[in-house]
C-alpha cells in the first residue's frame, strides 16, 4: 500500500525530501515562513501552504490524502522554546511554545494511521511532550520514541535528535543504525571549489562564504582545526573570552577537523564566530552549500530561484533550521518497514 504524507512546519523541506527518498509521497507542507516557499516546491514537488498552523483544521488536511492510502501525518515544531540555548529562560511566551498542542489537536482531528515528530533531546523536559505523548496513546498509537544520534545514520554532524514514531498499523522502531564509523567534514566538502572569505563560486551561487572583519581574519588564520581561541595571541582574543565566563566556550571561533563529522549546525553555522564552523583549512567560514551538504541536501538542492540575491541570515536561517534529509529518509524507511 502507498503511504501518502503531508508536511507541518515543512520549511524548506528536509523532511519532505528524505520521506520522498524512502517511497513516500508527500503532498503538501505548511509553513509560516513564507522564504521557504520556492525551495519546498521547486525541490519537492509538493505543494507549499503559507499559513500558521494554529489556523489549520483537520478537515483541510484530510483533504490532501488519497482514498485508500496509508496516511502519515508529520510535524517536527520549531525546536526553540525546548533548545539548551534557551535553558533558564521564560519562554512561556514565546509564540512557537503551543505548536506542538496543535499538533496533537490536528492528529486528534485527522487520525491519520501514522505520526511523526522530531525536535531537540531536551523536549522531554517540558510537560507539552508528555501531554503529546499522552494524547497519541489515548488515540490508540503504538509508540517508539528515542534520543538519535545523527552520525550513527549517515548524517555527518554530532546533532541529536529526539525523534517519535506513531503507528495503528502494527509496531514501528526506528530502522538499526546503518553507519558504524561516523561520516566526516573531509568525505562531504574535501572536493569543492576553494573560497575566499566574501567569495562565491562561478558555478554554484550557494557555494558563498561570508565576509570576515579584519581582526577575525587573523583570528582563524591563528587557528587550528580542532583548536580554540585559546590557541591565539593574547591580542586577539575577545573581552568576553578573558572573563570567567566566557571559559566554558571553546567552540566559537574554531575550525572543523577534516576526520571527523561537522558540529550541529545551526541558524548561523554561516559565521565563523558562532561556533565550531570555521572551514578545516582555508581562512573562512563554511559557506551555504557546505552547511546545506552537512544537513544531508542534495548538492542540487536550490534554496532561491535562479539570479535572485543570495541572503545569509535568510537561507542560513533556512539551512539550520532543517530536519536533515537523511534522518527523513529514515523515518521514512521505518515507516516502510512496517508494511513489508
Amino acid at each position: 500500500m502507498q503511504i501518502e504524507a503531508v508536511d507541518l512546519f515543512c520549511g524548506v523541506g528536509g523532511l519532505t525530501a528524505g520521506l520522498i527518498k524512502s517511497g513516500i509521497q508527500v503532498k503538501a507542507g505548511y509553513d509560516i515562513e513564507l522564504a521557504c516557499s520556492y525551495a519546498y516546491e521547486f525541490n519537492n514537488k509538493a505543494k507549499f501552504i503559507h499559513k500558521d498552523v494554529a489556523e489549520v483544521t483537520g478537515s483541510e488536511i484530510s483533504q490532501w490524502y488519497s482514498d485508500g492510502v496509508i496516511r502519515l501525518l508529520a510535524g517536527c515544531a520549531p525546536c526553540q522554546p525546548f533548545s539548551t540555548y534557551n535553558q533558564g529562560k521564560d519562554t512561556s511566551t514565546d509564540k512557537k511554545w503551543p505548536l506542538l498542542y496543535h499538533f496533537s489537536r490536528l492528529i486528534k482531528e485527522v487520525q491519520p494511521e501514522l505520526v511523526t515528530m522530531e525536535n531537540v533531546p531536551d523536549v522531554i523536559k517540558h510537560k507539552v511532550y508528555h501531554d503529546f505523548i499522552q494524547e497519541l496513546e489515548g488515540l490508540g498509537y503504538k509508540i517508539s520514541a528515542q534520543e538519535v544520534a545523527c552520525v550513527n545514520y549517515g548524517i555527518p554532524q554530532t546533532r541529536r535528535r529526539h525523534v517519535v514514531l506513531a503507528s495503528k498499523i502494527g509496531n514501528v522502531h526506528l530502522i538499526k543504525q546503518t553507519h558504524q564509523t561516523p561520516i566526516t567534514v573531509k568525505e562531504v566538502i574535501m572536493g569543492l571549489t576553494p573560497l575566499k572569505a566574501g567569495q562565491r563560486s562561478d558555478i554554484d551561487a550557494l557555494h558563498a562564504a561570508a565576509k570576515l572583519s579584519e581582526l577575525n581574519f587573523k583570528r582563524i588564520k591563528a587557528s587550528v582545526a580542532g583548536g580554540t581561541w585559546r590557541d591565539w595571541p593574547e591580542e586577539l582574543r575577545a573581552d568576553c573570552h578573558k572573563k570567567e565566563s566566557g571559559r566554558s566556550y571553546p567552540s566559537v571561533y574554531g575550525r572543523m577537523e577534516w576526520d571527523k563529522p561537522a558540529p550541529t549546525m545551526t541558524t548561523l553555522c554561516y559565521g565563523f564566530g558562532n561556533g565550531r564552523f570555521g572551514h578545516p583549512e582555508q581562512d573562512r567560514a563554511i559557506s551555504l552549500r557546505e552547511a546545506a551538504l552537512f544537513q544531508t541536501f542534495p548538492q542540487d538542492y536550490q534554496f532561491a530561484p535562479q539570479g535572485h540575491p543570495i541572503i545569509f541570515k535568510t537561507i542560513g536561517r533556512m539551512i539550520g533550521n532543517a530536519v536533515p534529509v537523511r534522518l527523513g529518509e529514515v523515518v521514512g524507511l521505518s515507516f516502510q518497514k512496517i508494511l513489508k
